[in-house]
């Protein structure tokens, strides 16, 4: 059986992440989102999968190559072209994507699965398969029921008593919503989708092929099925994840490396003396790490691989990726650290270098600090203690 996971896109509600990092490939707890859905495929039969890349494609590709060891075949199809030399990204939608492969040499030739690349799933993708072929539909999208006052945040779909699809409603208010049943990205197509689907122009699977398929009165269903959905479209999305994760809330996803005390598990070779350490699970920290003596710890927090968190600092409710250099005395409570970035639990975000702030936060593998100048640990202090609270 044959599959598509939808992987071009940029990831903006994701950034400053998705700078260097496709949204694929964003790590949930040291393994890329995209990594569970093969595993996914794989289960159910899913052998042949087709992926579509744009922007930072090679991140993709290096670390997946022909699917080889994950058990499935892979192909990719790059979106995009060379400019001067340099690989620009220009994603053609959804269905485009999937016309622009169609188009190529027919490989969609019976029943298949299109994901986004942006959820951990745990989806009976078997028993929706069966449910699109027993309706007849040309096409059919698994939905999820929410409560209601979180529609706002996603696309309602509304159906007749038969769940054939009527109309859509994107993030409506709560009191417009007109159903509590959400569109998660994951949909059926028959072969004969593509007589819908326009050649070499963008156009998207939600936008532009469900409302068509309405307007025609064409065999198009809902599948209402009880799965467990994780969504990490933005970065709160994100945020909520890893906790469920750490919290033992996901089904499909373990905590990684070893428990050294209860809540506490770590990767290979962490350097922490934990009767020294303040520390309150359920965290992760990753392999050769260093939590220096007199830090805080309070989960659930993630601390990536080849992490220094340095005497009497604190991460609180935070995320901190590998190679993070967490300075003396800094205090991230419900922060995310990537790079040169700190961003807060809603996506808002700034750069570390430009606010003078790199002697705080930075690069693990940095040989060139210094003591801060009295002008740059003002600079921290007017930024206020909810990011630091720098020794004097």
């Amino acid at each position: 059986m044959k599959a598509m996971i939808l992987a071009a896109g940029k990831g903006t509600r994701v950034q400053p992440i998705t700078h260097v990092i496709p949204k694929p490939m964003i790590p949930i707890l040291q393994k890329p989102v995209m990594e569970f859905l093969l595993e996914l495929l794989k289960e159910h039969g899913f052998k042949e999968v087709m992926v579509n890349v744009s922007h930072l494609a090679e991140e993709i590709e290096n670390y997946f190559r022909d699917g080889q060891r994950f058990g499935v075949e892979i192909a990719y199809s790059f979106e995009g072209r060379i400019e001067e030399g340099e690989l620009i990204g220009d994603a053609l939608g959804s269905a485009g994507g999937l016309k622009k492969i169609q188009d190529f040499q027919q490989f969609f030739d019976d029943t298949f699965v299109v994901l986004c690349g942006d959820a951990l799933i745990d989806l009976d993708l078997s028993e929706a398969v069966k449910r699109h072929r027993a309706k007849g539909a040309l096409a059919s999208l698994v939905t999820k029921r929410v409560p209601k006052d979180q529609v706002s945040s996603y696309g309602v779909v509304v159906t007749d008593e038969n769940d054939c699809v009527q109309a859509f409603q994107e993030k409506p208010s709560t009191d417009a919503a007109l159903s509590d049943t959400i569109n998660t990205g994951i949909y059926l197509f028959e072969p004969e989708i593509f007589e819908h689907i326009p050649s070499d122009q963008p156009f998207d699977i939600g936008s532009d092929l469900f409302p068509k398929l309405v307007e025609m009165g064409l065999p198009f269903f809902a599948l209402p099925m009880d799965f467990e959905w994780v969504d990490i479209g933005k970065v709160p999305d994100y945020w909520r994840a890893i906790r469920s994760v750490l919290q033992g809330e996901v089904r499909q996803v373990g905590i990684p490396g070893k428990e050294v005390r209860p809540g506490i598990y770590t990767g290979l070779n962490v350097a922490a003396n934990w009767d020294k350490i303040n520390v309150q699970g359920p965290i992760y920290v990753g392999g050769m790490t260093r939590i220096e003596d007199g830090a805080t710890i309070i989960g659930p927090s993630m601390i990536g691989p080849s992490c220094c968190i340095c005497e009497g600092a604190t991460v609180d409710n935070s995320i901190i990726f590998d190679y993070s250099r967490i300075g003396a005395g800094v205090q991230l409570v419900e922060k995310l650290v990537f790079g040169r970035y700190c961003v807060g639990k809603n996506g808002d975000h700034f750069d570390l270098q430009e606010a003078a702030l790199d002697w705080l936060i930075t690069d693990a593998r940095r040989q060139d600090l210094v003591e801060p100048s009295p002008q740059q640990k003002a600079m921290a202090e007017l930024l206020g203690t909810d990011l630091t609270s720098a020794p004097s």
